[in-house]
């Protein structure tokens, strides 16, 4: 479990093809490595710390996570935001993420907004239900706030500090972005559904 507050930002030093999926090494010097089998959300993404590296750790994506984020383009030298996964009693800065990643959005536009930027991104219609304004959503593991929702993109604004603190700064317009959204949406879109259906039968 994850509050899509980054910490800090890594790199991807090597990507090895392996039986099942594909092999990262991840650089990551400003805090003491993980525990081997930790939990760790890359760029949204939740990944298992298999071992250590020297300056980092190493993670396995299987073909499923390859297939259904952005991990297939990741490269050496690729740099992905981090968290480490949430303790009791830690602070809840932004909303619950769970690091299992709901779609792949596309970004659209990247516009000044004062000193800050709005971000269009295109999105699955599918995961429209899911998003509404002044709700959450994980855009590559940060948490944000909905500004704009419609049936087939969303935008949001980054301020600054975000923007210097994470890799949203390297996106560009046509960038693919790992999407999650707000868990409690989601159940609430089930209940919707389930009594829905309850009412046709």
């Amino acid at each position: 479990m994850f509050t899509g507050i980054v910490t800090e930002i890594g790199r991807i030093a090597r990507v090895v093809n392996a039986a099942g999926g594909r092999r990262l090494e991840v650089l990551a010097g400003a805090s003491a490595p993980p525990a081997l089998g930790a939990s760790v959300a890359h760029s949204g993404v939740c990944l298992t710390v298999t071992d250590r590296v020297d300056g980092g750790w190493a993670v396995f994506a299987s073909r499923e996570t390859l297939a259904r984020t952005t991990l297939e383009g990741w490269r050496e030298g690729t740099r992905v935001n981090l968290e480490r996964s949430l303790r009791l009693g830690d602070e809840l800065g932004g909303h619950l993420v769970f690091g299992h990643v709901d779609a792949v959005g596309r970004i659209v536009a990247i516009e000044p907004a004062g000193d800050s930027r709005r971000i269009e991104i295109e999105m699955p219609r599918v995961l429209a239900p899911l998003l509404a304004v002044k709700g959450s959503v994980a855009v590559d593991g940060v948490s944000l706030t909905v500004n704009e929702a419609g049936a087939d993109r969303f935008a949001v604004t980054i301020i600054p500090h975000t923007w210097a603190h994470t890799t949203l700064a390297d996106r560009r317009p046509g960038d693919e972005v790992n999407l999650e959204a707000d868990m409690l949406a989601r159940y609430v879109a089930r209940q919707l559904t389930a009594v829905g259906g309850e009412h046709h039968r």
